[in-house]
């Protein structure tokens, strides 16, 4: 009784503190403004399938792809398991669907014995990428501090996880040994259990076991409230984030409604320029591009919670190659924690609240976003199709339309285009002189 009591107490306060932490979160990504991604329903279901249930992606390069695979297949399948013991937990009951599913029982729990041993090996292959091998991709500036803390906290969580699915298994099986003679049959647990469990009594054996059940339940909700405070929430808001993709062909950019009626009024001569705006039209005009994170949209918030932080976008960028200071990682690590910031201090402070701060110039610097040559890389290379160039383009359009600022090779460009109808220093007129030339 007072083990049910202790599992409603972990469950209730596990599930409710998560859910307050959801909330949160839905609520900064409603600080952005709206962007209509509903549209094409039927490709958006195939890209999400594709990217990320199949993580079609993440094959362009083979090995941390599967090691990848086998640490998502064990986290998948597992939920399986995990179902029991919530309801053995819930009624205090032990393994109450192997009498019922009796050989395909055997089969559940053995390919998750399997799947969790090829996790266990990706583990250890992930720490070893990240702290001996050290790929230069997962060792780069902005991962220094709580980045890398964070991918190395998940992996030694993961790794406490299966040593207490193992624990669990093997004392249960040598239980069940001396009480019935007999072996569940599960795969791994049955040769793990007379390995390390061989020779202990029955209330022994009752008592690991018991610290394997409760230590795994114990890191299933610590894993699961570390979520929202991690890049590893990817696993939960992929799928979403990969559904609401940008389905235009890339390099399309976006227009702003605002500037594009304005050109069409004074394109149309029909247009009375002294006629009322339309009814209901906002008073206020909106912000040129983005200063702040509440000038992006919903879903570049979104993209920024969803980041992996894995770096493929910044080994793939062309001007973080060539040394600029321009990492698209970078870039959407800053947007999160600027959205983090901006929605602390709204909850705290009331909805007007303005802390003096912004997400350019505080976060991100001009010299940053001025290196990005627009090519898309890092949106091809992302796993999850996040769009770093959209807050790129929009963080520039500002500095542009709002503050007149850009780099004096732009400036002269757009100059000439404005006089000569052209990005050189010459009329137009004397564009085609070199044909003429013998």
């Amino acid at each position: 009784m007072l083990s049910t009591i202790l599992f409603l107490i972990l469950l209730i306060g596990g599930i409710g503190f998560f859910g307050w932490n959801v909330m949160k979160m839905r609520s900064n990504i409603n600080l952005g403004r709206d962007v209509n991604r509903t549209d094409n329903r039927k490709e958006r279901w195939k890209t999400m399938t594709l990217v990320a249930l199949g993580q079609k992606k993440m094959f362009s390069r083979p090995i941390p792809a599967l090691l990848h695979l086998a640490i998502y297949a064990a986290f998948v399948i597992t939920q399986i398991e995990l179902i029991e013991i919530f309801i053995d937990g819930i009624v205090g009951s032990h393994r109450m669907f192997r009498e019922s599913l009796g050989g395909f029982y055997t089969f559940i729990i053995s390919f998750i014995e399997i799947l969790s041993v090829l996790a266990l090996i990706a583990t250890f292959a992930f720490l070893s990428r990240r702290n001996l091998i050290k790929v230069p991709r997962l060792n780069m500036k902005e991962m220094n501090g709580w980045p890398k803390m964070d991918g190395n906290m998940i992996l030694f969580m993961e790794l406490i996880l299966v040593t207490c699915i193992f624990t669990m298994n093997g004392a249960d099986e040598m239980m069940y040994i001396a009480e019935t003679g007999q072996s569940y049959g599960f795969t791994i647990s049955s040769f793990i259990g007379p390995l390390f469990f061989d020779g202990l009594s029955i209330d022994s054996l009752h008592f690991i076991e018991r610290i394997g059940w409760w230590g795994h339940i114990i890191m299933v909700f610590t894993f699961l409230n570390y979520l929202p405070y991690s890049k590893h929430f990817h696993i939960l808001l992929a799928f979403p984030n990969t559904w609401y993709s940008n389905l235009e062909a890339k390099g399309k950019f976006t227009n702003m409604e605002s500037v594009t009626n304005e050109v069409k009024l004074m394109m149309d001569p029909n247009a009375d320029p002294y006629a009322a705006p339309p009814e209901g039209a906002d008073a206020t005009p909106q912000r040129f591009g983005a200063k702040d994170v509440t000038d992006l949209t919903w879903k570049n918030l979104m993209d920024s919670y969803t980041c992996t932080e894995c770096g493929r976008c910044t080994s793939s960028c062309p001007a973080n190659i060539t040394g600029k200071l321009l990492s698209p990682r970078k870039i959407m690590m800053a947007t999160r924690d600027r959205l983090v910031e901006v929605g602390d201090n709204k909850r705290k402070n009331g909805a007007d609240f303005e802390d003096g701060k912004s997400l350019l110039f505080d976060y991100i610097t001009e010299e940053e976003i001025w290196a990005c040559t627009s090519c898309n890389a890092c949106v091809e290379e992302c796993p999850i199709n996040i769009d770093p160039l959209s807050i790129i383009i929009d963080l520039r359009r500002y500095l542009v339309m709002e503050e007149s600022k850009m780099p004096t090779e732009i400036a002269g460009m757009t100059t000439n285009i404005e006089n000569n109808g052209a990005p050189w220093q010459f009329s137009p007129s004397d564009r085609l002189n070199w044909a003429n030339e013998d």
